[in-house]
């Protein structure tokens, strides 16, 4: 069986949006500690300003709306201002609040459908733009094991990264012939604030961020679209696609896979939840800002 060939990210610049924290953070870590130069994307600037302070010379940060195509054009811009023509634009930046889909709100539903569909959108559409002239790039989608699975809890969340395996899926075979590469990145539940007080499923324990950081480098090594972490739940998804949909329900139920999004531990996630919460009011508050005055 021939090798995979393996492609160095030494001196390649990468942009990556939500990288403050979590995985986004440890992926910088990675990237930067392979030589790559990266660009560090988030809402919250002064935490993205402290992550590259604390990566060294190699790493910048920039202030990121991803819900505001013309933010996100503007990151990219600033990124290839300073450190060159981006080859990676990962787009990671994501946000997860839970509960059942009959009590969340319409503005939470559609914070969520912004920032992590329309902001995958945007960036997808951002990095092809500047990567078709140049004829290669890769762009590098975070989707989620919840993206192939429908979990009670999470029915909106669900919803979204189902559509980023879908984008990543139509997008990469649009480019085939482009020389511009495509990964979705479908990880388990990760120990991150995002992660927290989630039910583990059986048989598959939390994974670290860094864990999905490391499979997100290797994917872009080597041109690999489906990543899954930890990668034996690759194995687990082929074979209960097999089964008939009673018995798929059945084994998720006997896993516990069905419990991850309903049955938290709501103290460990209050942290999480209110920022989440913040994030939803920040942009219905901001969305009403940009509507015309009305006279009553």
């Amino acid at each position: 069986m021939a090798r995979k060939q393996v492609k160095s990210v030494a001196g390649k610049v990468v942009a990556i949006t939500g990288g403050a924290r979590g995985i986004g953070r440890c992926t910088a870590q990675a990237l930067v500690r392979r030589g790559a130069r990266v660009a560090i994307g988030d809402l919250h600037v002064e935490l993205a300003e402290k992550a590259a302070a604390e990566l060294g010379g190699n790493a910048v940060a920039f202030e990121l709306d991803v819900t505001d195509r013309d933010s996100f054009a503007a990151f990219l811009d600033e990124a290839e201002k300073e450190l060159g023509p981006v080859d990676v634009v990962i787009n990671n930046a994501g946000i997860m609040p839970i509960g059942p889909f009959v009590e969340e709100s319409d503005e939470t539903a559609k914070t969520m459908i912004d920032i992590n569909l329309h902001g995958v959108i945007f960036g997808t559409k951002l990095a092809l733009e500047r990567m078709l002239p140049r004829g290669g790039g890769h762009i590098v989608n975070i989707a989620s094991q919840a993206g192939k699975a429908g979990l009670p809890g999470g029915a909106t969340y669900c919803a979204t990264k189902h559509a980023v395996v879908g984008l990543s899926e139509a997008v990469r075979l649009e480019n085939v012939d482009t020389g511009i590469e495509v990964s979705c990145v479908m990880p388990a539940v990760v120990n991150t604030e995002l992660g927290g007080g989630l039910t583990e499923t059986r048989g598959v324990k939390k994974v670290e961020p860094e864990e999905v950081a490391e499979a997100i480098v290797e994917a872009i090594e080597t041109n690999r679209f489906d990543v899954w972490v930890p990668r034996s739940t690759a194995g687990i998804s082929a074979i209960l696609s097999l089964v008939p949909r009673s018995g798929r329900e059945a084994i998720a139920r006997l896993l516990k896979a069905d419990k991850v999004l309903s049955e938290v531990d709501e103290q460990e996630r209050a942290a999480y939840e209110e920022r989440a919460a913040k994030s939803t009011s920040e942009a219905a508050a901001a969305a009403d800002a940009e509507q015309p005055a009305t006279k009553g």
